[in-house]
């Protein structure tokens, strides 16, 4: 089955418009998820919106509701909430552009695939397709849909475009809540070079596909088990065995230790120092 297009609008840059569609570049479904089901019958459990002392209410009576304080609400006609005209409902006009490396990571929510409605709009979108590419920069923008109205950057991704979803300033929370009591000494020099020269060692280019989800990989060996009405197998989950201990002394060894096991398995191996020449003893 051919995948939906969550938006159709113009993507523009200053006075060209180019017809694009827009799709999710995440797959829900490779993710596991549970119904909930009640157990006796083996039926899914079903929800009702109701109203406490009145019961079940038809989808018509349901208006959308903003809170002004503890259970007060200003009731909103859906039809009111239609009328609002935003030009970013149809058109995303690029109105910024900025080096990638300078969005911080915090800022990226969710991934879309953008591509051209026809090939009449092909040769425009990519134009700015490879125009993006060759400067390495993201177009910035903003578009309206599902009710709330995005910031959005605009990157090139294999042939077609990939358009990000951004929190805006006010969505992310300040470090200080989090980080104020850490202490901004700097690290000890020498645990600093053994770390260094572990990360040096496992370092290599990103290859997702070298990662599983075994979480749900033993889910569906689960599933699969009960559903051929065989016992499941126990899983067990390996972890790294912890040392009591967080002196500097601890810490160098352990680091040591993982810079002597990730030796034999990187492949990226730099050549060793060259140590000082010993002293002839008299």
């Amino acid at each position: 089955m051919a995948a939906r297009p969550i938006w159709k609008g113009q993507l523009r840059l200053s006075l060209v418009s180019i017809p694009v569609e827009m799709y999710s570049a995440t797959n829900a479904k490779a993710r596991i998820s549970f119904r909930q089901i009640h157990k006796p019958s083996g039926k899914r459990i079903q929800y009702e919106k109701v109203v406490p002392g009145l019961g079940p209410v038809k989808a018509d009576d349901i208006w959308k509701g903003y809170e002004v304080s503890d259970d007060e609400y200003v009731v909103i006609d859906p039809d009111d909430i239609d009328a609002i005209k935003l030009e970013t409902k149809k058109t995303l006009e690029l109105i910024q552009f900025v080096d990638i490396s300078e969005i911080p990571p915090i800022y990226f929510d969710k991934p879309y695939f953008l591509a051209p409605t026809d090939e009449l709009a092909e040769d425009a979108f990519r134009v700015v397709r490879d125009a993006l590419k060759q400067t390495g920069k993201a177009g910035i923008g903003q578009l309206a849909m599902r009710g709330q109205e995005y910031l959005v950057a605009v990157r090139p991704c294999g042939t077609g475009l990939l358009l990000e979803t951004l929190h805006y300033e006010n969505e992310i929370r300040k470090t200080d809540e989090f980080f104020s009591s850490i202490s901004k000494k700097p690290a000890e020099k020498e645990l600093l070079e053994v770390a260094k020269q572990l990360i040096e060692k496992k370092t290599a280019k990103f290859d997702a596909s070298a990662f599983k989800d075994h979480y749900a990989e033993a889910i569906r060996d689960l599933v699969n088990e009960k559903a051929k009405g065989r016992k499941p197998k126990t899983v067990h989950a390996e972890e790294a065995p912890r040392k009591g201990g967080d002196n500097v002394v601890d810490l160098m060894s352990a680091l040591k230790k993982s810079l002597e096991k990730s030796g034999s398995k990187s492949s990226s191996k730099k050549p060793a120092a060259k140590s000082a020449p010993r002293r002839k003893s008299a």
